[in-house]
């Protein structure tokens, strides 16, 4: 995936990257700056991007991102926010990307998962496209694990905020991040807006 970021950069495109953990984020940045020389490493407390708030995550404040973006810098977050006791506080990283997806006002939102989607009625396929309530309601499934779930959750949650789609595929297929943003092809689940007769691949 870091050799993709780092590629879609030099054809200009700037995708803002929320690392997993924050030694993912530190990773991510010395990776693509060995070839690309684009990557910035930013936390929740840098320019106050991400303020905690008592049941998450404050408003986020996008100065930072959109200098960064309009320098053609790509974004790369830790999940964290500025916590008003001194200490950043650990955020998921789900929660991180929906939160900026929407204060961006995102055409895309991509979630990684290694299901690579919401698995379908069949076996080995994957339900190609859901809307935000329908992707709510198949949230609760029990055969769904604690991180696709979540990931579910935060596609439906920024579609309904305004985010255009979100996409949850698996970030191990080979240029993955590439087929989604320069490419009219989609891999797994996309959450959107709309309204959509089930579907599955």
């Amino acid at each position: 995936m870091i050799s993709d970021l780092a590629f879609l950069a030099r054809q200009q495109v700037y995708p803002i990257v929320v690392a997993p953990r924050p030694s993912v984020a530190r990773t991510y940045v010395r990776e693509m700056n060995r070839s690309a020389n684009v990557a910035v490493g930013l936390s929740g407390s840098d320019a106050a991007l991400l303020p905690a708030a008592s049941d998450s995550i404050g408003t986020v404040q996008t100065g930072i991102l959109e200098t960064l973006l309009a320098a053609g810098y790509v974004p790369v977050i830790e999940p964290t926010a500025l916590g008003l006791s001194g200490n950043d506080v650990d955020v998921a990283a789900d929660e991180v990307a929906t939160a900026i997806a929407m204060a961006t006002e995102a055409a895309r939102a991509i979630f990684f998962h290694r299901a690579g989607g919401v698995p379908g009625p069949e076996p080995d396929c994957v339900i190609e496209e859901l809307t935000a309530a329908e992707a709510l309601a198949l949230a609760l499934r029990d055969d769904l694990d604690e991180e696709l779930r979540a990931a579910v959750q935060a596609a439906a949650r920024g579609v309904r905020a305004g985010v255009g789609a979100a996409q949850i595929i698996d970030g191990r297929i080979q240029h993955a991040a590439i087929v989604e943003f320069l490419t009219s092809r989609h891999l797994g689940t996309q959450v959107t807006g709309g309204v959509y007769v089930g579907g599955v691949r």
